[in-house]
């Protein structure tokens, strides 16, 4: 007798073991066939990708992914996840994990990042997409939106901006699609009502617009990448804290 393949789920939660592959976020390109079969079948595959910006450095645009973000964003039933920090990488791992109807991308950076995370509510926030890591010193002026390495970059022109005297919050958004996904009034409440929004990711702007309207200030990609070292290149393309504040500050008027 022949055995049911038709039964779900193949897999449970508790058991804990996946099938996973891994490699530079740019190779992605030539696995995306199988990554997009995963989807289509609801396997929960995991896959890991390094490497995963201009932040590559001298390898140069060859190997710098800017499209790949909002490739795998647009796979149906694919949740990519672009961690800030250790805490955040533990909490999407443990999503990962758990997840038993489709396939999981964990998007990771070659450069070292700070701990920006100290404390672990019981409430992965990692699993509604987004959440506020910094909050405005009164009712804010901008939002800073931002994921994985850049991250870092909004923390840092959060404080700059908060020292010239303009509330100023910054959100996490490891995962873009998560967020789209929760109910309007919880997507309102993460995005919330600043009158500046900035949207800062080393990628092309693609799928930002839902977060920080076709009017929000986008700092990240607009071409390929260029060869040198990573801090260099990410000045050159102005992905900074400075050209962050300074572009908020442009927007305020």
């Amino acid at each position: 007798m022949s055995p049911d393949y038709t039964a779900r789920p193949i897999w449970h939660p508790s058991l804990k073991l996946r099938a996973f592959g891994a490699g530079f976020l740019i190779f992605s390109e030539y696995g995306r066939m199988p990554i997009r079969l995963a989807a289509l079948m609801e396997i929960p595959v995991i896959y890991v990708f390094t490497h995963d910006s201009i932040g590559v450095g001298e390898d140069g645009p060859t190997h710098q992914p800017v499209e790949h973000l909002a490739a795998l964003r647009a796979i149906p039933n694919m949740r990519v996840f672009r961690p800030c920090d250790a805490i955040e990488v533990t909490e999407c791992w443990e999503l990962a994990l758990n997840r038993i109807d489709g396939p999981t991308v964990l998007v990771l950076t070659r450069q070292n990042l700070p701990q920006l995370r100290t404390s672990v509510p019981s409430d992965n926030p990692c699993s509604h997409g987004a959440y506020e890591l910094v909050a405005a010193s009164g009712e804010a002026k901008v939002s800073l939106f931002a994921s994985g390495s850049e991250v870092e970059i909004a923390v840092s022109a959060q404080k700059e901006l908060a020292g010239r005297g303009i509330p100023t919050r910054v959100v996490s958004v490891p995962s873009l699609e998560l967020l789209l996904a929760q109910p309007e009034d919880k997507q309102k409440a993460v995005i919330g009502t600043a009158p500046v929004k900035v949207a800062i990711e080393a990628a092309v702007r693609w799928g930002w617009d839902a977060v920080i309207g076709h009017d929000g200030v986008f700092i990240g990609m607009h071409s390929f990448g260029e060869s040198g070292p990573a801090k260099d290149l990410f000045k050159h393309f102005g992905i900074t804290a400075e050209a962050t504040v300074n572009a908020a500050l442009k927007r305020l008027g």
